[in-house]
């Protein structure tokens, strides 16, 4: 095959993009079968071990995720016993989730999960990289999430970057 120009900067972050969308699938469905959870249930699992009571709509919020795409997640976890829903002793119209037993010991597991995985990523950087990686995938998750054209309508153009590649 022969050497190929680079892509374009846009399409170059989109391949990176999808490789660890892709990473974290494969991820996910290894960790199901080694483990029992997949990754966004283990996600979940560790927001309510960090804020136990915490109600689905206030944990979807927390995840920027819509109520009804968690609703298979904890019933999941629900069948597995790993959570259990709980009428919250101030309303009782709503509930609260906690984890039990079963839901501890799979929160405290943290080899093979993804959760290791981006541990480990995020101490091989600079806390800076870090920062930075966190504010370009927010404005991605943020632009996705309100539409992908620019406020003309016609799609973003490439912004001019300074010396030191971080629009200065």
């Amino acid at each position: 095959m022969p050497l190929l120009p680079p892509l374009p900067e846009v399409l170059a972050f989109m391949q990176v993009l999808w490789r660890v969308a892709h990473r974290l699938d494969q991820t996910s469905k290894r960790m199901r079968t080694q483990i029992g959870i997949t990754g966004p249930q283990r996600l979940v699992l560790r927001v309510v071990g960090l804020y136990p009571g915490v109600s689905a709509g206030d944990l979807a919020a927390i995840l920027h995720v819509h109520p009804s795409t968690l609703t298979g997640v904890l019933h999941r976890l629900q069948t597995l016993r790993l959570l259990n829903r709980r009428a919250d002793p101030q309303d009782r119209r709503r509930a609260v989730l906690h984890l039990t037993v079963g839901g501890h010991d799979a929160n405290a597991r943290t080899s093979g999960t993804v959760e290791a995985a981006v541990a480990t990523a995020i101490e091989s950087c600079s806390d800076r990289d870090v920062a930075a990686a966190a504010r370009v995938l927010v404005a991605v998750a943020m632009r996705l999430e309100h539409g992908a054209t620019s406020r003309s309508g016609r799609p973003a153009a490439p912004r001019k970057r300074g010396r030191h590649g971080d629009g200065d």
